[in-house]
């Protein structure tokens, strides 16, 4: 019997070693994931549109292009894919919303994000 397809897993933030370690936490925890980066909001489109990710996982704060504005380019390019936030900082300033996603995980417990995808892919 073959192995399952790959989960098809866009990460969009703005530092490479922060995405890389995104990946590894995936990987590490066992679960089989085609990944692809995207650094900036034109990066983000390009891959909704052609690598058809079934979970995107971005960055709160990301330069010139907001969490929230990569959940709602997500969502209108691909609907019902679920948007989980990263953030390694407070989540929203002082008087401001933190976007509201699939899920919330800080990136100094990356453990925490296997599980999360566990539950809302059932992988």
């Amino acid at each position: 019997m073959a192995d399952p397809a790959p989960l098809r897993v866009l990460i969009v933030d703005d530092s490479r070693d922060d995405a890389e370690l995104t990946e590894l936490a995936l990987r590490d925890a066992g679960l089989a994931v085609e990944c692809r980066h995207a650094y900036d909001e034109a990066g983000m489109t390009a891959l909704l549109r052609g690598f058809a990710p079934q979970l995107v996982l971005s960055d709160v704060n990301l330069p010139g292009f907001s969490g929230a504005e990569a959940r709602n380019l997500s969502r209108t390019i691909l609907p019902g894919v679920p948007v989980v936030f990263l953030t390694g900082s407070l989540i929203a300033a002082p008087g401001e919303e933190a976007p509201e996603g699939d899920g919330l995980v800080f990136k100094d417990e990356l453990d925490r994000l296997p599980g999360l995808v566990r539950r809302l892919l059932g992988a």
